[in-house]
């Protein structure tokens, strides 16, 4: 079964505000697509394409321009309740389902997607259901970052990485057991499980970010380990904040939160076409 998190609405709220839209990666989707030369319809535009657990529909929308439909589909009320809150184009709906039982017929589906949510999948059932639902030809794409983002901000860097470091090691005690230590391997597991000869794999691509300072701090605050910091105990989880925060100001030697840094962001991504004949 999926595990369920990132239900309440301030949490979708928050994600939908910090979370990052992963623009690079949907081209190194795309291409890989283009390269595998699995367009059916046109030259141009695929059918449709599926964002599995979409939450705020960040990467959902992203996609449109390549499809004639692009569904994005999550478990949890709230976070299309965001979906919908968002500048959609016309192409693009939602729906609410499990990963494991998508409301499509087989054979339908041109791109299967998740972003940042397959670790939360049942992994066996969800890979047999992208299968089932993708097209002779169609793609599989899975893609995650690991928790441990870089900031940079002129020569102070390193010290605001080892602050970081800070924040990071306070809440590696609340980490969901269902994704163990290291979400990389979970993604690597499934890469090695998927059958198909054609598919790539790539440990580490570095995207870069431009946010204030808060959006950073926001972001983290979205992470399932700070949601549990924050359910069990709020004073220390908003204690825990400040105090990173202050550390870097201090380190920065500004006081506006708003003073923007850049954000390094360690994305791993999978991968994978559907063999014509399967």
């Amino acid at each position: 079964m999926t595990v369920r998190l990132f239900e309440g609405k301030d949490h979708a709220t928050a994600y939908l505000q910090y979370r990052v839209a992963p623009h690079e990666l949907i081209s190194k989707i795309m291409s890989y697509v283009k390269k595998g030369n699995v367009y059916v319809h046109s030259p141009n535009q695929l059918n449709l394409a599926v964002d599995v657990g979409c939450g705020s529909g960040q990467g959902t929308t992203l996609l449109a321009p390549y499809f004639s439909n692009v569904v994005g589909t999550d478990i949890s009320p709230a976070q299309l309740e965001m979906a919908l809150v968002n500048s959609n184009p016309p192409n693009v709906s939602y729906r609410q389902c499990p990963a494991e039982e998508l409301p499509f017929v087989s054979g339908e589906v041109d791109l299967v997607t998740a972003m940042t949510a397959a670790h939360w999948f049942d992994r066996p059932k969800f890979l047999l259901e992208a299968d089932r639902v993708l097209r002779p030809g169609g793609c599989l794409a899975l893609l995650s970052y690991t928790m441990d983002m870089g900031l940079e901000y002129g020569d102070v860097s390193n010290t605001l990485n080892d602050i970081c470091k800070e924040f990071y090691a306070a809440l590696l005690h609340f980490r969901d057991p269902y994704i163990g230590s290291s979400s990389v391997k979970i993604y690597s597991d499934m890469f090695d499980s998927c059958s198909y000869p054609d598919k790539e794999w790539t440990e580490c691509l570095l995207v870069k970010k431009i946010l204030p300072l808060n959006g950073y701090i926001g972001m983290v605050q979205t992470f399932s380990n700070y949601q549990k910091l924050q359910q069990k105990d709020p004073a220390e989880a908003e204690r825990l904040s400040n105090d990173i925060r202050n550390k870097l100001l201090s380190a920065m030697k500004v006081s506006s939160p708003d003073t923007e840094v850049t954000v390094v962001v360690k994305y791993f991504y999978w991968l994978a076409c559907k063999p014509q004949s399967f």
